[in-house]
């Protein structure tokens, strides 16, 4: 399970990425890698960045586990 948290984790990061730079200078990353943004392959990652998206929805009860003040027993 750690491993597919830190996959989801890595394909989140580079789908904000690829956003910023997409923001900030109008061109796509994986689109300009795999040959613009309606390639098969470009659409195949773009979905697999979403499924991670959708993923780390069941990482918000693990965040809140983790940011609970510790009690003294």
């Amino acid at each position: 399970m750690r491993t597919l948290n830190i996959l989801s984790l890595v394909l989140l990061i580079i789908g904000g990425l690829n956003w910023l730079l997409f923001g900030l200078f109008q061109w796509d990353l994986v689109g300009g890698i795999f040959g613009g943004m309606s390639s098969p392959v470009s659409r195949i990652i773009y979905v697999i960045v979403g499924v991670a998206a959708i993923y780390a929805f069941s990482l918000f009860n693990k965040v809140a586990d983790d940011s609970r003040p510790a009690t003294a027993d």
